[in-house]
């Protein structure tokens, strides 16, 4: 399954400063039996109402109470939820 978390940051926040941040975090799921893959993708056009940020794990179903126990997964809340606008979450089989 596919797992997208898509993400609107708040103004303010630097995305491209914080980026090596995000994939560290992210990179670290790898580590959880069941997932296999991390990509990120960049927003490519500049307007208000999109969405800067989506990040696609690619796991087995059964991964995702395990991810979402993870210290990763904790950790992206904790250091970034603050700078969230708005997050869609979108699973798919493929």
């Amino acid at each position: 399954m596919k797992h997208h978390i898509i993400v609107k940051f708040k103004e303010d926040f630097k995305l491209k400063e914080n980026l090596n941040d995000i994939k560290s975090i992210f990179n670290d799921t790898l580590k959880i039996n069941g997932i296999y893959s991390v990509e990120y993708k960049l927003n490519c056009i500049d307007r208000e109402n999109r969405y800067h940020l989506m990040i696609i794990l690619d796991m087995d179903e059964g991964s995702l109470e395990s991810y979402d126990k993870s210290n990763a997964h904790l950790l992206w809340k904790n250091k970034y939820s603050s700078f969230i606008e708005s997050k869609a979450i979108f699973d798919s089989e493929d």
